[in-house]
């Protein structure tokens, strides 16, 4: 198999030197229309598929973005290994504004968002005991490394509602009781839906701010996030030039299962399945219910 990287990410993060053949498409999806039309391209011989997470202009916030529209539309541009670059703000003293984390683990609290590409019709459990691939994360963590950023390899990423920050009570909960390292509002359920759909997912977390719980900065302030994530959005640029060399342009079977997740997570019988949801599972997990993209 070719590798195909995706980064979903904000503006800036896909204004890559190098990128040749760039082309921004619109990609139609049976599951609403994606944030935004997707950049395409190729990177020292490996495509890639460049998604505005809120789109161009920033028009969705954290619980109006169409993750499984975006979801299935890399996967119908045949993309396989998705970077989820995104801000966060750290609940850990030595994880400081303008480190990047990679997470490999979520607290989910959102309660707002379609979670699954499955339901009634067509029932699949899919395992996210381990949510993000090693491997894809740690060529994340090469690339880091390489281009000089502080980076933690590794972290539990409370994902909440929002569009509100959190209040002090709840930052000192998730700091002190839950042991989370960060905060953010978008990588759910943007994980669990690239499981479902076999994509390998790695989670670039970019620290903004100490959330609120840090007695010496205070409640957070939106300027100050976009300080911060202006110069983490060079940095960024910076990891994801590095990983066309680093994953290649030939793929293998992913060692962690990413790519084959949906193998035994489906448990309607063939002759019990709704049609119609078979149907718009046709990028997703035609490989497993059959049919073109699947044979």
């Amino acid at each position: 198999m070719d590798t195909v990287i995706g980064v979903i990410g904000g503006s800036g993060v896909y204004d890559i030197d190098g990128l040749q053949e760039a082309c921004w498409q619109a990609v139609e999806s049976p599951w609403g229309t994606p944030s935004d039309e997707i950049l395409t391209g190729v990177l020292d011989g490996v495509p890639m598929a460049f998604l505005p997470r809120h789109g161009r202009g920033h028009v969705h916030s954290p619980s109006t973005v169409p993750y499984r529209a975006n979801i299935d539309a890399l996967k119908r541009l045949g993309v396989t290994d998705v970077i989820s670059v995104s801000a966060c703000g750290s609940f850990r003293e030595d994880m400081a504004p303008g480190d990047f984390v990679l997470v490999d683990q979520f607290i989910d609290r959102t309660f707002a968002r379609e979670k699954s590409f499955f339901g009634r019709g067509l029932v699949a459990h899919v395992s996210v005991a381990h949510p993000t691939c090693t491997r894809l994360s740690s060529a994340c963590i090469e690339a880091a490394e390489a281009d000089g950023i502080k980076v933690h390899p590794g972290g539990t990423y409370l994902a909440m509602e929002g569009p509100q920050f959190s209040s002090l009570a709840e930052s000192r909960m998730y700091r002190e009781v839950w042991g989370c390292d960060v905060i953010g509002m978008t990588n759910m359920p943007e994980a669990k839906l690239a499981r479902e759909a076999e994509l390998c997912y790695a989670s670039v977390a970019m620290i903004t701010d100490y959330d609120s719980w840090h007695p010496d900065h205070g409640e957070v302030d939106v300027t100050e996030i976009i300080k911060t994530l202006t110069g983490n959005a060079d940095k960024a640029r910076g990891l994801v030039r590095r990983l066309p060399g680093l994953l290649g342009s030939r793929r293998e079977p992913c060692p962690q299962g990413c790519d084959r997740a949906l193998d035994f997570a489906v448990l309607t019988a063939p002759e019990a399945r709704d049609p119609a949801l078979v149907a718009r599972l046709d990028a997703v997990a035609g490989r497993v219910l059959g049919g073109a993209r699947g044979s």
